[in-house]
């Protein structure tokens, strides 16, 4: 359906990486229940990789602020500068989520409104990295839509490209790497209409 868009996502987001860090700064922590349910499931200060941090503002900020370890990954290197400019204390790389393989493990996982732009070949493909970065009893945590499709939002007045698997497929990839999934909420009204999916490692 959107091949095009779904090939582009990278390059959008290096070219519009002030429109959407101007953008996020209006939206606040509305994600800061589902934060705290997934620290919860951390030892503290527990170290946490961030896939598609963006500028690490708000959620890697908040993670940050109580003393959680943070090395945030994305493939937009302005996203990055961000990143390293706000918090230079922490690990931040330039890499595509994809082909990630840092060969360590984190205590959690994020991939909160990044992990949902792949195509649906790559998001089954993401699970064996999820599984590779995963320390023992990690949590996992990730947004996808409600359904099996394709969807096309838009960031700066251009295309952008959103992509999700059926439920039960999750559920199954999430099974086949080790995940038990803890909670899962469908366009939660608390979240932002975000379809959020909280799981650990057993």
């Amino acid at each position: 359906m959107a091949s095009e868009e779904a090939a582009g996502i990278i390059d959008l987001y290096q070219r519009k990486a002030q429109d959407w860090i101007q953008s996020r700064a209006h939206t606040g922590l509305f994600e800061k229940p589902w934060l705290d349910r997934f620290r919860a499931l951390l030892p503290p200060a527990g170290p946490i990789l961030d896939l598609g941090c963006g500028s690490a503002e708000p959620m890697a900020a908040y993670l940050i602020g109580l003393g959680h370890p943070i090395t945030g990954v994305d493939s937009s290197s302005a996203m990055i500068a961000a990143c390293r400019e706000r918090f230079p204390k922490q690990e931040w790389i330039v890499a595509d989520m994809r082909t990630l393989a840092l060969r360590r493990q984190f205590s959690g996982i994020l991939a909160w409104d990044s992990f949902f732009h792949l195509c649906h070949n790559d998001q089954r493909r993401m699970f064996p990295v999820f599984r590779e970065h995963a320390a023992a009893s990690a949590a996992l945590m990730f947004t996808s839509g409600p359904a099996h499709g394709e969807a096309i939002g838009s960031l700066g007045g251009e295309p952008l490209y959103h992509a999700s698997l059926d439920p039960a497929e999750y559920r199954s990839l999430l099974d086949q790497n080790g995940f038990r999934v803890v909670s899962r909420v469908v366009e939660d009204p608390d979240c932002g209409g975000h379809t959020v999916w909280l799981a650990q490692l057993i």
